[in-house]
């Protein structure tokens, strides 16, 4: 059965890079100044791992639990959904063999002719909201999971929908103490409402513990009487 996935890196205060650039990923300066360096850190794991630069064509990486669960990763994505901040800020680095290896439905507003790289990469542009791009993606990946690749903004709209079934967090042991958080407003809750996640797996390396949730309901948030004696 094919799950709507996700995966994100994150500093120990929640926070997948650094303070949010305005001028977008197209300015690489600007991004480095901002995003970059709380991006960098926090994704070091990964391009650390032997699975992760195999992928990308690179050669050395470490082979280590943390290489186990890139490759892993990889494996078992038949299909992927990512924003248009993500695409573009990564359109230029991926150059003409993207580590995919798989269709890609971007979700936009900006419409654009569908992009065909080398290794069975595509991007195909969805214009019709996330619905509508998870739907392609489930119907493109072959009984395999669809991956949300990012970024985070999409991903808090994903599971606001209620679309998404599984959510690994890769908790990095550092404090960034500003930036671009992964849980923000955003995910449409009231204030006695809350989505309850199931941990499924906890695998913990020094640089890095990876726990995966599976995604509940909303749930009710029940006030606590227990603290009122008599």
């Amino acid at each position: 059965m094919t799950k709507v996935t996700a995966q994100m890196s994150v500093s120990l205060d929640g926070y997948y890079a650094g303070p949010r650039s305005p001028a977008g990923p197209h300015d690489m300066a600007a991004w480095l100044e901002g995003e970059g360096p709380g991006f960098f850190r926090v994704t070091r794991w990964v391009t650390d791992a032997m699975a992760w630069r195999e992928r990308q064509g690179y050669a050395g990486g470490q082979r280590s639990a943390n290489s186990e669960i890139v490759e892993e990763t990889f494996a078992a994505a038949g299909a992927y959904v990512m924003g248009r901040r993500m695409f573009d800020g990564g359109e230029v680095p991926w150059g003409e063999v993207p580590p995919f290896r798989a269709p890609v439905f971007v979700v936009t507003h900006r419409d654009r002719e569908i992009l065909e790289r080398q290794g069975g990469t595509s991007f195909t542009f969805v214009t019709g909201g996330i619905e509508r791009a998870v739907a392609l993606a489930k119907a493109a990946a072959g009984g395999k999971d669809v991956a949300v690749a990012g970024g985070g903004t999409l991903l808090r709209h994903v599971l606001a929908a209620g679309l998404l079934d599984e959510l690994e967090l890769h908790i990095v042991p550092v404090l960034l103490g500003d930036g671009m958080r992964l849980f923000d407003a955003g995910l449409g809750l009231d204030v006695r409402e809350g989505i309850e996640l199931t941990p499924a797996r906890v695998v913990q390396t020094p640089e890095v513990t990876h726990i995966r949730y599976a995604i509940g309901p909303r749930a009710k948030l029940e006030l606590d009487d227990r603290g009122a004696g008599g």
